[in-house]
């Protein structure tokens, strides 16, 4: 069942819960290329910076939708169990995460890093929703090397059991905790593809 008629609906609705950080020195961080939408909303309302908090997912072979885990820059989280559990061999991992590295580094040279914008600041990471949740670990995890004192992540929806690691988020804020979950889309109206030419245009109108 649908909640948000697209990310641009569901970044207003999740702003509306964050207003406590309305003018305060945080980020929002958008991580690509869905979440990039509802962060620059997040980011309008607040009178916030926006920037991007690039990570990849780590998915089976032949079931991409599957996380095995994620990298971000000088990060790399794989779930073990996950692995036993979908038969992926350490060479068929490897594979997938060489090439997501090269598609991680594709977009960090085209959309930018965060660095010089998160040290000594609160990080607020978006994405479009939570699944397994190891995309936005990973990105939260990163910014937090990067220097952020706190970090916060923000979406509209995630499974109900869905808990963040200890020490790698400190807030989680879930507009929606859903018992039947298959995947992010499917409480979306609109969710359509993003295109790389959306995300440099809201990272381009931010600033």
């Amino acid at each position: 069942m649908a909640i948000f008629a697209d990310r641009v609906d569901a970044g207003r609705q999740l702003a509306a819960t964050l207003t406590a950080w309305r003018g305060t020195d945080a980020v929002v961080l958008g991580i690509p290329r869905g979440g990039v939408v509802v962060a620059a909303e997040v980011a309008r309302t607040l009178q916030l910076p926006l920037g991007v908090a690039v990570a990849r997912k780590l998915g089976v072979p032949w079931h991409e939708e599957l996380a095995l885990g994620a990298i971000a820059d000088g990060v790399r989280v794989v779930s073990p169990d996950a692995v036993r559990g979908s038969g992926v061999t350490p060479e068929q991992l490897a594979f997938v995460e060489d090439v997501e590295r090269v598609e991680l580094r594709r977009r960090e040279e085209l959309f930018g890093t965060t660095l010089d914008q998160v040290r000594g600041r609160t990080a607020i990471v978006v994405d479009d929703g939570v699944a397994t949740g190891a995309t936005a670990t990973a990105a939260c995890q990163a910014v937090r090397t990067q220097g952020a004192v706190r970090v916060v992540l923000a979406v509209p929806v995630a499974p109900a059991r869905w808990r963040s690691e200890a020490g790698v988020i400190d807030e989680v804020v879930c507009l929606h905790r859903e018992e039947d979950f298959w995947s992010v889309g499917q409480f979306y109206d609109d969710f359509s593809q993003i295109a790389d030419a959306e995300v440099v245009h809201l990272l381009a109108g931010s600033h």
